[in-house]
């Protein structure tokens, strides 16, 4: 079987599509298809977004007393 890439609307055949799903809650919000190289563009762009903002610092210093 092959469809569209969500992405980039290229053909993908299952064997190389990704299947990208967002829940909240138990329910699901979004779902894409996405062929090797989007999805790899998806991957980087979520592990940006991820990454902490320079400014921000983050506490995890434990102390015990």
């Amino acid at each position: 079987m092959s469809d569209a890439c969500d992405g980039c609307g290229d053909s993908i055949s299952d064997p190389l599509a990704r299947t990208v799903r967002l829940t909240v809650d138990r329910s699901q919000v979004d779902a894409q298809r996405l062929c090797p190289a989007c999805f790899a563009d998806w991957i980087e762009r979520y592990r940006e977004e991820m990454q902490p903002e320079e400014h921000e610092t983050i506490d995890d210093e434990i102390i015990v007393d």
